[in-house]
């Protein structure tokens, strides 16, 4: 009987072949005798490579054989790697059609033996589903978050100056107006990326529904709650302003053709004003571009409104049929609650780590983007206008919906109304069919 209730704390998958969970009180470890995680990541991004090189420094039981892949890459394949040749740890896109196939290990067990459940709840309410996968924001807990992290806008300070915006704008009015001044200047107001199957058009027009209209609708939405709709009068606004700002050469020509690396070298090289994207690359800018890279959040529409951002975890999880399922469990909450790795994560990843409430935070200095970011993570907070991404809302809706309508909008090829019709006619078949 003791056996038997000493298997892993994750429920509906094997017993991991590493796991230390000796008795009913033992967290979960990883042991002493080597190991080696097999991990899936997202190519571009070295917080996570970061942390893993620390663990192993901290426990060199512990080795890794990790994969990496483009973002894009593992939300068209998530389910088929899960499925066929499932590693221990991996980056995860959208996650409720994972958790209806079985592909995920249920955490709760995991949350209860580490004490995640005592942390702020608002870190994993977006990680909780309800039975077979939906709604989403409540249930078992499926997937963890290496850090919590938010979108707005970057800018470079240099070419700020040029066009007299000494200060972030403070409206929605404010931002257009130096969008214009940058385009008289032969600046390009705004470098993104809308190519391949993961466009980054959706971080703008979710920004400008942010300042259009209040995020928990969007959050219903999302989490696909019964009656919720993308397609709102606040919504079109968001996607005209944003139709606007495409027929006004805001963007770069070949925006279309442009991916996530491009995008990114671009605004180092000092060719964009400004680029809407997450804090995740707030270390990476610190470092490539010191002291030249600002942050705000999206203005509101109306001066003194409510703001409101993209603010998820950096979502990671644990394969329902992982050899180590324990250590990489282990792996989440070391990340989450070691002093070293808090460090890592906002020094290089740029963003507030999950885990307690009291959790160390390293100081950073003042002039670091990375200092706004936090700054405007905390403003998020106070407002209560967490919003998860768009794109979350189903497994399919940011490859097959959101990117190809976004990538017709720019070629003049779909109207705002249509795109948000198409939107909601795609999600609602999918929701439907799970």
């Amino acid at each position: 009987m003791l056996a038997a209730a000493c298997g892993a704390p994750g429920s509906n998958s094997p017993q991991p072949e590493a796991s230390t969970a000796s008795s009913l009180s033992a967290a979960p470890a990883c042991g002493t005798a080597p190991i080696t995680l097999n991990a899936y990541f997202e190519t571009g991004f070295p917080v996570a490579k970061a942390l893993t090189t620390e663990f192993t420094k901290q426990h060199p039981n512990v080795t890794w054989n990790i994969r990496e892949d483009q973002f894009a890459v593992i939300t068209q394949n998530a389910p088929r790697v899960l499925a066929d040749n499932p590693p221990d740890l991996m980056r995860l896109p959208q996650v409720s059609e994972l958790v209806k196939d079985n592909l995920l290990k249920n955490m709760d067990g995991y949350a209860k033996a580490f004490g995640w459940d005592k942390w702020p709840a608002s870190q994993l309410e977006q990680l909780r589903m309800g039975p077979g996968g939906r709604p989403r924001g409540e249930g078992s807990l499926y997937a963890m978050g290496i850090n919590f992290s938010m979108t707005g806008v970057f800018y470079n300070k240099k070419l700020a100056e040029k066009i007299g915006l000494s200060s972030p704008p403070a409206t929605l009015a404010g931002l257009d107006d130096a969008l214009a001044k940058a385009k008289d200047a032969g600046i390009t107001p705004i470098v993104q990326f809308n190519g391949g199957a993961t466009g980054g058009l959706a971080f703008p027009l979710q920004n400008l529904m942010a300042s259009y209209g209040p995020a928990g609708p969007i959050n219903d939405w999302i989490f696909q709650k019964p009656g919720a709709t993308i397609d709102t009068p606040s919504n079109l606004q968001a996607a005209q302003h944003l139709e606007r700002w495409i027929k006004a050469g805001y963007f770069q020509k070949d925006v279309n053709a442009v991916d996530y690396a491009t995008m990114m070298s671009r605004f180092i090289d000092g060719q964009g004003l400004f680029m809407f994207d997450g804090d995740w690359e707030s270390g990476n800018l610190d470092k490539q571009m010191p002291g030249e890279a600002g942050f705000f959040l999206m203005p509101p529409a109306q001066a003194g409104g409510k703001r409101a951002a993209m603010s998820a975890p950096l979502t990671f999880g644990v394969s329902a049929r992982a050899k180590n399922a324990d250590c990489a469990a282990f792996f989440l909450d070391w990340v989450a609650t070691d002093r070293q790795a808090r460090e890592i994560g906002v020094d290089i990843g740029g963003s507030h780590p999950m885990g307690p409430a009291d959790g160390h935070m390293p100081e950073i200095a003042a002039d670091k983007v990375t200092a706004s970011t936090l700054a405007a993570g905390a403003d998020i907070a106070k407002d209560n206008g967490s919003m998860d991404f768009i794109a979350n809302a189903t497994g399919a809706i940011y490859a097959k919906s959101w990117t190809p309508q976004l990538q017709k909008m720019v070629a003049g090829q779909q109207t705002p109304q249509e795109l948000l019709k198409q939107v909601q006619a795609d999600y609602t078949r999918q929701v439907e069919g799970n």
